[in-house]
């Protein structure tokens, strides 16, 4: 899976592709204070379950950490994924 990443000022997304478009997305705003607040993951339909959000989700750790930044897990499923993943602690705003 090939997760891209897309910012501006104070926005980004990761998200993945396909020949129909963006399939899965996970966006994000970035605060002044090196904090990434997630308020949205999302994955089409027909293809939830899958895992593509942890994937996504676990992406998104993985660029806050170098780039050290702090995550706020704002949307229901980023927050659901920290609260059960204790290795995310170290990113946890």
């Amino acid at each position: 899976m090939d997760i891209k990443h897309r910012e501006n000022d104070s926005r980004g997304m990761f998200f993945v592709e396909d020949e129909k478009g963006i399939y899965a997305e996970l966006t994000y705003t970035k605060k002044p204070d090196d904090v990434l607040t997630i308020d949205h993951t999302e994955v089409r339909p027909e293809l939830e379950g899958q895992g593509i959000a942890t994937k996504l989700l676990a992406h998104s750790v993985d660029f806050a950490r170098e780039h050290n930044y702090k995550i706020d897990p704002l949307c229901p499923f980023a927050e659901v994924q920290f609260d059960r993943n204790e290795s995310y602690k170290d990113v946890r705003a």
